[in-house]
């Protein structure tokens, strides 16, 4: 579990595509800012909103394997080394929760459609994938790409989210442009409602 507060920006430094058999995953190492010796290895992190274990680790770096289900399923398939990814290291009982409950299990892939910079700010709209604009509304919690946020408008399939000059130096959102593709999850709360009301309507489902 993590609270969308981005604690440091990760490089990637390495790809390697294991390719000894059929279900081959994706090896991935990442330099870092954390003390790495505090990270046990089997810990959770989240990338860029991807909940991910790290298997392998060394000063200021560590490894992770990523399934060809979190590669279709998030922006992972078009990472490059050299990628500037936000990361969260995994919630403890002593954290501040100062975000919202954030899971890292990616719902699916936005795009940025607009950009435009308002008082300091920047206002972002984006398009989300049909399947979970439901759980996208007004003044309400969303991540992208690992930042905790709180909707401006929402309509359809569209919303905006305006980032504060410290979040768009802080974490990846600053340097995103129009075009580019982003890791969204929803409110937690949001998705067991949904999935309460559906079991409401259906008991079957």
């Amino acid at each position: 579990m993590f609270t969308g507060i981005i604690t440091d920006i990760g490089t990637v430094r390495a790809i390697t595509r294991d390719t000894g058999g059929e279900w081959g995953d994706t090896r991935m190492e990442v330099t870092c800012a954390y003390d790495t010796s505090s990270i046990d290895i089997g810990a959770s992190i989240s990338h860029a909103g991807a909940c991910m274990t790290v298997i392998e680790k060394g000063p200021n770096w560590y490894a992770f394997e990523v399934s060809d289900e979190s590669l279709d399923k998030t922006t992972m398939s078009a990472w490059k080394v050299g990628q500037k990814i936000n990361l969260e290291r995994a919630l403890t009982g002593a954290d501040e929760l100062g975000g919202h409950l954030v899971t890292g299990h990616v719902d699916g892939v936005g795009t940025l459609t607009a950009r435009e910079e308002i008082a300091g700010s920047i206002k972002l709209d984006f398009t989300a994938p049909a399947h979970i604009a439901f759980g996208i509304a007004p003044k309400g919690s969303i991540t992208i790409e690992g930042v905790s946020l709180t909707v401006n408008t929402a309509k359809g399939s569209t919303f905006s989210v305006n980032i504060i000059p410290h979040t768009a130096t802080a974490t990846t959102l600053g340097g995103l442009q129009v075009g580019d593709e982003v890791n969204l999850e929803i409110d937690l709360i949001a998705r067991y409602v949904a999935r309460y009301l559906g079991h409401m309507k259906d008991p079957s489902a």
